[in-house]
C-alpha cells in the first residue's frame, strides 16, 4: 500500500524543483524589435521588486507535452505548460514555446476532470481532448520531480480533459502572432506523433518516453468519452475570423 505522506512529501519537493528538469529550451521565434534600453530594464526591476503578481505566483506545475492544430495532424509542436490548479477539477495553463527566458507565450489549456466533463453540452465536448493517450504514452511528462510524484499526478491526469487555445503559431510564425486563434489538440493514438519531436524533447530533458510509458502501464485507463476528440471522427471544430473593412464615412475618419 502506498505511504501517502511519503508520496505528499515527494510532491512538495517536486514543487521546489519545478525548474530542474534539464536544459532550458529556446524558442524558435525571434521577434524583431530593438535592444531593450536601460530605463527598460530600471522600469522592469522596479516592476518586479514593487508590483503584486498574485496569479503568477499560484503557478505551481510544469507540463511538457505536444499539440498539433485540429484538423491538421502534421501540424505539431511542443507545448511548455505552466500550471495553476484552482480546485480539484479544475487546472488551467499559460503555454510557451519554450522553457527559457526568451520563451513566447503562445496560447492557454484549461483542464477539468471527468466529472465537470461529464456534464457539458455535446456540441462543447467536441472542443476537447482527452489525456489518457497523452499519459499512458509517456509523452506528457513533469519535467524535474521524483519518478513516484510525477506516476501520482499522472493518475490523476489520465482522465482528465483539456480545451487548448494556440494565439502565436510558433511551428510558422517566426516573428510575431499572426491570424487568428486556434483550437489544438492532443494524441489519441501511436503512430500519430512525429517520433523526431520527442526524441529532441527526450534528449535535452535527459528523460526516456520509452520507460516512462512501460513505468505508467500499471495506471488504468479511463473510458474516454465518444464525444471528446472529435477531429477523430472527422467533426473538425475550429476558429473562424471575420475581417470587416472600416467605414471611412463614419465619424472619427
Amino acid at each position: 500500500m502506498k505511504n501517502l505522506s511519503s508520496l505528499a512529501g515527494c510532491f512538495f519537493l517536486s514543487l521546489l524543483l519545478l525548474n530542474c528538469g534539464g536544459e532550458n529550451t529556446g524558442s524558435n521565434v525571434k521577434a524583431p524589435g530593438g535592444e531593450k534600453t536601460a530605463k527598460s530594464g530600471v522600469l522592469e526591476t522596479g516592476a518586479e521588486l514593487l508590483q503584486d503578481k498574485t496569479p503568477l505566483n499560484k503557478v505551481n506545475m510544469y507540463l511538457d507535452g505536444f499539440h498539433f492544430y485540429s484538423g491538421r495532424l502534421e501540424g505539431q509542436m511542443e507545448a511548455h505548460h505552466y500550471v495553476t490548479q484552482l480546485n480539484e477539477d479544475v487546472h488551467q495553463a499559460i503555454i510557451f514555446d519554450g522553457n527559457g527566458e526568451n520563451a513566447k507565450l503562445m496560447g492557454v489549456e484549461y483542464i477539468i476532470s471527468e466529472r465537470l466533463f461529464r456534464n457539458l453540452p455535446a456540441e462543447e465536448k467536441k472542443l476537447w481532448h482527452s489525456h489518457h493517450h497523452e499519459v499512458k504514452s509517456g509523452t506528457l511528462i513533469a519535467p524535474g520531480i521524483p519518478e513516484v510524484a510525477e506516476h501520482e499526478l499522472m493518475e490523476k491526469l489520465v482522465s482528465t480533459y483539456g480545451k487548448t487555445i494556440h494565439t502565436w503559431h510558433t511551428d510558422r510564425d517566426l516573428e510575431l502572432p499572426l491570424g487568428g486563434p486556434m483550437l489544438m489538440m492532443g494524441f489519441t493514438q501511436e503512430g500519430q506523433i512525429n517520433p523526431a519531436l520527442v526524441a529532441d524533447r527526450d534528449k535535452r530533458f535527459k528523460v526516456s518516453t520509452a520507460e516512462k510509458k512501460k513505468n505508467r502501464v500499471d495506471i488504468p485507463l479511463p473510458q474516454v468519452d465518444p464525444l471528446a476528440n472529435a477531429w477523430e471522427k472527422g467533426q473538425i471544430r475550429q476558429f473562424e475570423i471575420t475581417y470587416k473593412a472600416p467605414d471611412l464615412h463614419s465619424p472619427g475618419h
